[in-house]
Parts: structure tokens; sequence; C-alpha cells
């Protein structure tokens, strides 16, 4: 059996802030010789084009591999599959100071009821938020732990399939006993060439984890960025349509399952979905805080971008949720329980 490794993937942050470059520098250094680890730096994934060297080297990384990125790594994960750069979700034991409360006031979160994607190959992708630390020891042992996890999960694979790797046969996309060159692609690629810094990038990406194929957002995005592809599945098929700064589709999306990493609002941008109702819930907007309806805010950013663009605002005329209508009366879940409580209370 070939000697296995994982590829580590550090996204840089975008501009040239000190100490997040300090962060990054310390954990490629103290990466850089560890055994079994392969590390890459390429720039913002999320703004990386189709033809950057930087996304040309993810698509050429083999077997198991760990991103780590200045995004949620929901965000991180999807926008790797939305690029082709596909596998399972990998489980990671790293969280935020903060998390573990979090989880115990939660509990588990429901399972995923998405049409999930699609040709993922039979790897792992592991995805680490560089804004949960400002430390880089936390980063370093939980990429020893995961190569290690990789590590018996690969031997174990080859147990059950000896003649298979004996014949020197690889698994498409997803081989852990591919040779160490082939398996990072780093021999083709040029430092300067993957840190070659691209432009800043935005559209939206799609959690096919969550996303139910209802087309909502394409009913209500009017600049032609949605499609569907040849398995009638929803699909960002003209991203550079969407508008910069705008993301309105995403709060019209009744399952939040798009996503603008780039975006300050972190259920926007990405955020952890939490266990009540499958939304993390902003008490301030239950007792009327400040923040608008977001369907009456999607709309507004709408209108602002058609007008923008010359054409007349259609307000709430066009594109508004259809399968609100006439919807079927179903049991109610947490979150109607809880809104039920505080119209109740009369607060």
């Amino acid at each position: 059996m070939a000697r296995h490794r994982i590829t580590v993937v550090l996204s840089q942050a975008q501009g040239k802030h000190p100490v997040k470059r300090s962060l990054e520098e310390a954990i490629v250094a103290a990466l850089i010789m560890e055994p079994g680890i392969e590390v890459s730096v390429v720039p913002h994934l999320y703004d990386l084009g189709p033809d950057h060297t930087g996304r040309l080297f993810l698509g050429s990384v083999r077997g198991d591999m760990v991103v780590l990125s200045w995004l949620f790594p929901r965000a991180a994960f999807w926008v790797l599959d939305r690029d082709g750069i596909k596998g399972q979700w990998g489980e990671t034991q790293l969280k935020p100071p903060s998390a573990d409360d979090d989880e115990d006031e939660a509990g588990e979160p429901a399972p995923a009821k998405g049409i999930g994607a699609l040709d993922v190959p039979d790897r792992h992708i592991y995805c680490l938020d560089l804004r949960d630390f400002n430390q880089y020891q936390p980063y370093v042992d939980e990429i020893r732990r995961i190569a290690e996890a990789c590590k018996a999960r690969a031997e174990a694979k080859h147990a059950k399939a000896p003649a298979i790797v004996e014949l020197g046969m690889n698994f498409r996309n997803g081989d852990q006993d591919t040779p160490v060159a082939e398996a990072s692609g780093s021999s083709t690629f040029a430092p300067d060439q993957l840190l070659a810094q691209p432009g800043r990038r935005w559209y939206p990406v799609i959690d096919y984890s969550r996303c139910t194929n209802c087309m909502e957002c394409i009913d209500f995005c009017l600049f032609g960025v949605y499609g569907v592809d040849e398995h009638e599945r929803l699909t960002v098929e003209n991203q550079d349509n969407c508008k910069k700064g705008c993301p309105a589709c995403s709060r019209v999306c009744p399952e939040q399952a798009i996503m603008f990493p780039d975006f300050k609002t972190p259920a926007i941008a990405g955020a952890p979905i939490g266990a009540i109702g499958n939304l993390k819930i902003d008490l301030t907007k239950l007792f009327g805080g400040a923040e608008k309806d977001p369907l009456a805010q999607a709309v507004e950013e709408r209108d602002r971008e058609l007008v923008a663009d010359g054409r007349q605002a259609v307000g709430t005329s066009v594109g508004l949720p259809k399968r609100q209508e006439n919807k079927e009366t179903k049991p109610k879940d947490d979150l109607d329980n809880l809104i039920d409580a505080l119209d109740a209370l009369e607060l």
C-alpha cells in the first residue's frame, strides 16, 4: 500500500491584514514538516475563478482534504462543491469556544432534507474556519487528528479490497492509494501561480443538503442568475449576472439553502443552522426589533438593483413565493409553537 497522505489547503484572507497573515503563516510553518500531510496555500476560496491556478490545483487533488478558510465551514464546503471539488462532509471536532454552550441549548440538529449533491466521490473534505481561534495550535492538533482518522479509514478500505489495490487500480476522484505526487498535483503548480491574487467576486452558493428544488429563487430573481441543469435541478447558471452586495434571493429561500459567503450577516454567509425549526432564532426580531421582515427587505433590495439597471421596480407583484399560496396545513413545528406562545403572552 502506498504511503497515505492528506492534502491541507489554506485559503488566504482577502487583503493583507497582518494578524490574519501571521496566523496563516504560523499554521503553514507548523504543518510543513508533518508526516503524511501535504500543505498548499491558495487565495481566498470564494474569489477563485474557473481559470485561476488555485482552482485548478484544488480540482487536481485526490483523496481526503482539509481546507482552512476565513469562511463558515458550510459555505466553504459548498463553494468547493459548486466548483466541482466534491467529497463527503468531513466532521470536525474543532469548535469555537462559544460553541459548547450553543450546542447544549440547541440539542441535536435536525437531519438534512435537501436533494443532495450529485457525483460525490469516496473521499472526505474537512472545512475549518480560521476565525474560530487566534492561535495556530488548535488547528494543527485537529489536522493531526483528521490525518490519523483518514489513515485508519484508508487502511480499513485497503483491508477490505486488497486485490484491487495490488492490481494498481485507482478509485476515480477519491483514491486513498494514489501516489503522493499524483494525489496532490503540487508538482505541476508553481507557488507564484497559486497565489496570484484574483479580483473580488459575488455570487450565490447553494447548499444542496438543504435545497429542496422548490425554485422560489428562480421566480424571485429577475437577473437570470439561476437555471436548471440536465437533471432539472436548481443551479447558479450565470453567476456574473448577480448584483454585487445583493443577497435578496437568500432571504426568500424557505430552507436557508442560499448563501453569500462574504455577506456581513452570519445567517446569509453560511453560519450553522440551529435545531429549533432548523432556524437560528434572533429573539430581537420576535420582540419587534429594528430589522425588517426578510421578505420585505428582499423586495426592497431587488427593486434597488432593478432601478440601478434602468428597469422598473416591481415590488411585491412579481416572484413572491408561490408555494406558500394554498399551502397544505401541516402540524406545527417548534418555531410555530414558540411564536404561538409569545402571541399568547401579548408581548
